[in-house]
C-alpha cells in the first residue's frame, strides 16, 4: 500500500489523476527563490518558456541572462557568478547542458566547486516525438561522475519544486534533472521532500525492493498494486537524490529482500541502476535486474508509446520482478 505517513496522493491510481510536467514545479521554485534572495539569478541558452525560466524572466529582468545558443558559454558566465557570492541557475535542454558544454561545465564549474545549479531539461525517451537527438538518456551517468556535485530526479512537479529549492540551500555544483510532458501527482503538499531513500509502497514479507527515480516512479507504483493483487509484496523506493548516495538504506532494503529491480528513464549503464550496483556490489553483493534503455537510442513518438516499446511500463516492471523471483 501507499506509505501513510508521507501523506501521499491518495488519486494517484484514479484515471483522472492530476497531471503536471516537473519544469513546471521548476519554473514555480526559480520565482520564489527570487523573492526570498536577491542572489539567485538566471541564465538560459534561447529556451526560457521551454524550461519555464520565463517566469523567472518577466519578474526580476536585471537577473535573468539570455546568452543566446551558447551554451559552453553560459556554462563560464555562470561559473564566474558562482564563485563571486551569486547563485546561478542555468536551464537548457540536458542534451545541450550538460551534454553539450560537459567540458566546460567540468573545467570552469565542477573544478573550481562553483556554486551553479544545472537543470537540464526534456530527459529521457519522455521527450517523445523530439526523436534521440533531444532525448537526453546518458545525463545521470555524465554528471553523477563529477567530483562534488550533488543530483536530483525528481518524481513529478512537487518534488521538482523542493529539490530547486533545495538546491539553492547547497553550498556547491547540483544537477536537477526534468522532463517536458506532464507526469501524475504522487506527492502532496504534507509528503515530506528527503535527500535519504523514502519508501512509497510498502508491504509485509516484501520480496523484492523497487528503486526508481522520476516519473518512472509512478509506473513502479502500478506495478507494486498489481503484484500484490497477484499475492506478490514488493517495496517501491524513491531515489530523487541520486548524488550523494543514501547507500545505509539502501543495502538495508536489499538485505530485507535479497532481489533488487531499478527502474529509470536512462540508460541501463551509469544511471540510477548504476549507482545501486555499485552500493550493493561493494556491500552486500545483491541479484538485480535493471528496468532502463538498453544500449540503444530511441525512436521519435509519443511518450507512452516510446515506454511501452522499450519496456519501461508499469508491465514490464511487474515482468521483471517476477521473472527475478524465478532466480
Amino acid at each position: 500500500m501507499l506509505n501513510p505517513d508521507l501523506h501521499l496522493n491518495s488519486k494517484v491510481f484514479d484515471k483522472d489523476v492530476e497531471q503536471k510536467a516537473t519544469r513546471e514545479g521548476f519554473g514555480e521554485a526559480l520565482i520564489e527563490l527570487g523573492e526570498q534572495n536577491s542572489n539567485v539569478v538566471v541564465l538560459t541558452a534561447d529556451l526560457s518558456e521551454s524550461t519555464r525560466t520565463d517566469g523567472f524572466e518577466k519578474k526580476f529582468p536585471q537577473r535573468f541572462f539570455e546568452v543566446g545558443v551558447a551554451e559552453q558559454n553560459m556554462a563560464a558566465i555562470a561559473a564566474g557568478l558562482g564563485i563571486s557570492g551569486k547563485i546561478p541557475f542555468i536551464s537548457s535542454y540536458a542534451c545541450f547542458s550538460p551534454g553539450k558544454n560537459w567540458e566546460t561545465i567540468r573545467t570552469t564549474i565542477i573544478y573550481n566547486k562553483a556554486n551553479v545549479k544545472i537543470a537540464g531539461h526534456h530527459s529521457g525517451i519522455m521527450t517523445g516525438p523530439d526523436g534521440a537527438t533531444h532525448q537526453a538518456t546518458e545525463d545521470i551517468a555524465i554528471t553523477r561522475v563529477w567530483p562534488g556535485i550533488e543530483v536530483f530526479v525528481p518524481c513529478d512537479s512537487n518534488e521538482a519544486h523542493w529539490a530547486t529549492l533545495e538546491a539553492a540551500r547547497i553550498s556547491g555544483p547540483v544537477y536537477l534533472r526534468f522532463t517536458r510532458d506532464k507526469s501524475p501527482i504522487i506527492t502532496t503538499d504534507k509528503t515530506p521532500f528527503d535527500k535519504n531513500v523514502q519508501m512509497y509502497w510498502v508491504s509485509k514479507n516484501p520480496k523484492v525492493v523497487i528503486f526508481a527515480c522520476g516519473y518512472l516512479l509512478y509506473y513502479a507504483l502500478l506495478a507494486a498494486k498489481n503484484l500484490e493483487q497477484k499475492g506478490v509484496n514488493v517495496l517501491v523506493a524513491n531515489i530523487s537524490t541520486i548524488k550523494p548516495a543514501d547507500e545505509k538504506t539502501i543495502i538495508e532494503l536489499a538485505k530485507k529482500t535479497g532481489k533488487v529491480v531499478t527502474v529509470e528513464d536512462h540508460q541501463t549503464s551509469g544511471g540510477l541502476g548504476g549507482m545501486i550496483a555499485e552500493v550493493l556490489s561493494s556491500n552486500l553483493p545483491t541479484p538485480m535486474e535493471f528496468i532502463g534503455l538498453r544500449n540503444t537510442f530511441a525512436e521519435s513518438g509519443k511518450p507512452s508509446e516510446l515506454i511501452k516499446k522499450y519496456k519501461m511500463d508499469d508491465k514490464a516492471i511487474e515482468e521483471a520482478v517476477l521473472r527475478h523471483l524465478k532466480i
